[in-house]
């Protein structure tokens, strides 16, 4: 059973509340420290190294689980306050941007060769630094720097979502969750909402042949944040089928940054929401947008949109094969991109 301090660690939601109390307890539990950049030093944590079976060198509450972890993956350590912590593959981009350096061969260094690296860099500069210190390991090393990074605590961007839902969409349901050491996302259900939002666009579907497809579509949003710098904190409108959920254009994100408060994430809520049915009228307005050539048609968009190559192809010869060959509209090639 994986444990929280691993880095492989990720956990599954059913419902809102669980999430809720997640994230709340992991806020809790978490420690945002500012230092001076000069200030960090870096220390080699990898399996052959003698801080392994030294976990009296670590700062209270790590554990041997997490050291062990730590040199199987990222094998670096750092003194903090004079307090030695393992650190989290997540934060080792930012830890490179504080030492400001960069490239593949920096992974390829022993990890001695690359803690001397890093300590020669970072002593360097005299910038603040903001630091995460979470599940017993330092999981990032942002800008100190408001401007550069503004934190944005997961479970009150929860709860101002579930308000707001709640307040615009009655009778909304969750309808999943997920979370790792670098990302956090939910969705949920509008079907209070399914006639207003898609009920002349359901009716156009079945009126073409495709009535279970129109059947089975139900408004939704996906919310996407973290804490470490992978993503801003995001809501996407959605139609979900059961199988896909489908992007349909509409996206509100407000970045870890220029003192962005979780107020500026509430209204910028307003926005993606008043949006919503015009998202729905632009996709039923692909519908009318016949294409004699729509295997050409969606060749040049995979281009355009620089989608894996892989993908791109695999997604072509299957609409290729559903169509044989013949006329589409628009909406199918966005529908072929999207699932």
């Amino acid at each position: 059973m994986q444990k929280p301090c691993q880095d492989s660690y990720y956990t599954l939601f059913s419902s809102y509340p669980m999430l809720l109390d997640y994230h709340e307890e992991q806020a809790k539990n978490s420690r945002w420290i500012r230092c001076k950049v000069a200030d960090l030093q870096v220390e080699p944590l990898s399996e052959s190294s003698p801080l392994i079976g030294n976990l009296s060198a670590f700062a209270a509450g790590t554990s041997q689980e997490a050291v062990e972890d730590t040199a199987e993956n990222l094998g670096l350590a750092m003194r903090l306050n004079g307090e030695l912590y393992p650190v989290r593959m997540t934060a080792y981009k930012s830890l490179l941007d504080r030492a400001k350096i960069g490239g593949t061969a920096l992974s390829k260094l022993s990890r001695e060769v690359l803690a001397e690296v890093l300590n020669e860099c970072l002593k360097l500069y005299s910038a603040d630094a903001l630091l995460l210190i979470r599940d017993e390991k330092i999981s990032a090393v942002h800008s100190g720097d408001e401007v550069d990074y503004s934190v944005l605590p997961i479970d009150e961007l929860l709860k101002a979502l579930q308000a707001k839902l709640d307040a615009r969409f009655s009778g909304n349901e969750f309808e999943s969750g997920y979370c790792d050491h670098s990302l956090v996302s939910a969705s949920w259900r509008m079907p209070d909402q399914k006639e207003d939002l898609l009920g002349t666009y359901a009716k156009v579907l079945a009126a073409q042949g495709k009535a279970t497809m129109a059947s089975k579509l139900m408004p939704g949003i996906r919310f996407m944040t973290s804490d470490t710098g992978v993503a801003s904190a995001k809501v996407s409108a959605l139609l979900m089928n059961g199988r896909h959920s489908i992007h349909i254009g509409g996206c509100v994100a407000v970045d870890h940054r220029h003192q962005s408060k979780v107020a500026d994430f509430d209204t910028a809520l307003d926005q993606l929401f008043a949006q919503f049915g015009d998202s729905i009228a632009k996709l039923q307005a692909l519908m009318e947008i016949h294409l004699d050539f729509p295997i050409n048609a969606m060749t040049r968009v995979c281009k355009k949109l620089s989608l894996p190559k892989k993908a791109a192809v695999e997604a072509i010869a299957m609409f290729e094969m559903s169509y044989g060959g013949g006329p589409a509209t628009a909406h199918d090639v966005f529908l072929a991109i999207s699932t």
